[in-house]
């Protein structure tokens, strides 16, 4: 198996081929997705050729459905999807048996359905305007292109091309009103208006001479069978569609402020004055510091747990069943402001270098300074003596690696700071991996997004093991962000198979 055909799988994408009498180009279409997927489902269509005689004569026999009569291509598809979806599959992938398709592209399909998970890929087939085309179908395209617009406010320069990725999940409960050629076209129209984003990525596209292609488009009855659901669809695009997109959009809205509004809240007028309270009535002792990450840890399990973050569905792995009774430096990728609560909630007894923003925010700076964090601009070494008394007294450090969020999640450079820091504490090394926290809330979002978050918690590393991974600190840090890279990538593809 390939490393493409291992991410294919382990990200639940298959590729679906329905077919209807094309004998003579389904074996060479299967055999060549196969080389690209691992896993291919043949709907046969009522094929009253030699079709499954040719596939049951290839190398690996492929996933078959047989349809008993010839039923159209949305039924063909919505078969296919359900086969996909009793088998485990989260995404298919579905190209047609003509070898208009060049299963070649299904790299295209793969790298937009990890830029943009759970969403609708739309292959745009390149060079359509140059193809040696009929006047009727190339005014099907544009016709169809510009009710799709209508009727979900998004504009695609290839709304009838059969080369896509389906999210499966998601389209779950949309029940068609048509079984064949235009049934695509209500697939997309109905993802939209049900918040699945789409997609378009520039596919190739293989036109025979007119005289060669097997086409079972009917242009009269077929055309007419199109004007008719799209007349249906503008309607219901009036009194269902726009509502939906509308009370969608006003529903993150409120989500985005609920969320702001809790946390300012909360953070002014009760964390804030508590903490002030609490540290002067008496003196700070060491119980009172206890105390007050205790409170930290309560807020975080508070907001994390009980979904105060709305929107965002939190789980969690700990297969090693840490504790975090024993210090360490923990480490985590990072990708958004709520990074800190998964880690905070894990221990009271947890310190976070944080950046200078954070330490200078007028709203919790109170806070998170009695809390003894501490700012990483001020350099390790400089913090180097409070970090050593700090875990002395049972407390674990927590610093991001990167320094810096990306704009897409992905991991960045790592810094040595931190294995300098256990390297010169001589305690381990506890990686902690973050899955959904910048999908949520992006970097320079306006909103916050559902999505759901996920955090790993890893096997601990100890300083010997640690000093095993290169010869000095640069060679350990680059196998660190190598192991991170890795175990992300684990993370997303599994994570990614429900969003």
């Amino acid at each position: 198996m390939t490393e493409q055909q291992k991410i294919l799988r382990a990200r639940g994408i298959c590729v679906i081929i329905p077919t209807y009498n094309n004998a003579g180009t389904i074996a060479d279409v299967v055999s060549r997705a196969q080389a690209q997927c691992s896993d291919v489902i043949v709907v046969c269509d009522g094929c009253t050729d030699n079709t499954l005689a040719l596939l049951g004569e290839l190398e690996v026999t492929p996933m078959i459905v047989n349809l008993p009569k010839n039923s159209g291509k949305g039924a063909a598809l919505k078969a296919g999807f359900k086969y996909a979806l009793e088998r485990g599959f989260a995404y298919a992938i579905t190209l047609d048996g003509d070898a208009q398709h060049y299963p070649e592209d299904i790299p295209v399909m793969l790298r937009a359905n990890q830029k943009h998970p759970g969403a609708l890929i739309v292959g745009e087939r390149k060079g359509l305007k140059s193809v040696d085309r009929s006047k009727g179908s190339k005014f099907a395209n544009e016709f169809s292109n510009f009710w799709f617009a209508v009727q979900t406010g998004t504009y695609l320069k290839d709304t009838q091309t059969g080369y896509r990725l389906y999210p499966l999940k998601k389209l779950r409960g949309l029940s068609l009103l048509t079984s064949r050629y235009e049934a695509e076209l209500e697939l997309m129209v109905l993802a939209s208006w049900h918040g699945v984003k789409l997609v378009s990525e520039p596919v190739n596209v293989f036109y025979p001479s007119r005289e060669e292609r097997v086409s079972h488009f009917r242009p009269a009855k077929d055309f007419a069978r199109i004007t008719l659901l799209n007349m249906v669809l503008c309607l219901l695009a009036v009194v269902y569609g726009y509502p939906m997109m509308i009370i969608r959009f006003l529903l993150t809205v409120l989500r985005t402020l609920y969320a702001i509004l809790f946390f300012f809240t909360t953070t002014m007028f009760i964390m804030t004055p508590l903490v002030h309270i609490y540290l002067l009535i008496g003196k700070v002792t060491e119980r009172k510091k206890y105390n007050l990450h205790r409170m930290l840890n309560f807020m975080s399990r508070f907001l994390v747990r009980y979904h105060k973050i709305p929107g965002v569905r939190y789980t969690e792995s700990n297969p090693h069943n840490e504790t975090f009774e024993t210090p360490a430096v923990i480490i985590c990728n990072h990708q958004s402001h709520l990074d800190l609560m998964p880690m905070l909630m894990q221990h009271p007894k947890m310190i976070i270098l944080t950046a200078d923003w954070v330490w200078k925010n007028p709203v919790y700076r109170y806070t998170i300074r009695n809390a003894e964090f501490l700012p990483v601009s001020a350099g390790v070494e400089a913090i180097l003596p409070q970090l050593r008394s700090l875990v002395d007294r049972g407390y674990s450090i927590a610093i991001y690696p990167e320094g810096t969020r990306s704009m897409d999640c992905s991991i960045g450079r790592f810094h040595k700071g931190a294995f300098h820091i256990a390297q010169e504490l001589n305690i381990d090394i506890l990686p902690l991996v973050i899955y959904g926290s910048g999908k949520a809330l992006p970097k320079r979002g306006r909103y916050l997004r559902k999505w759901p978050m996920h955090l790993d918690i890893d096997k601990r590393i100890s300083p010997e093991e640690f000093r095993s991974f290169g010869a000095n600190l640069k060679e350990q840090t680059s196998y660190m962000r190598r192991y991170y890279k890795r175990r992300y990538e684990e993370l997303v593809n599994r994570m990614e198979q429900n969003v």
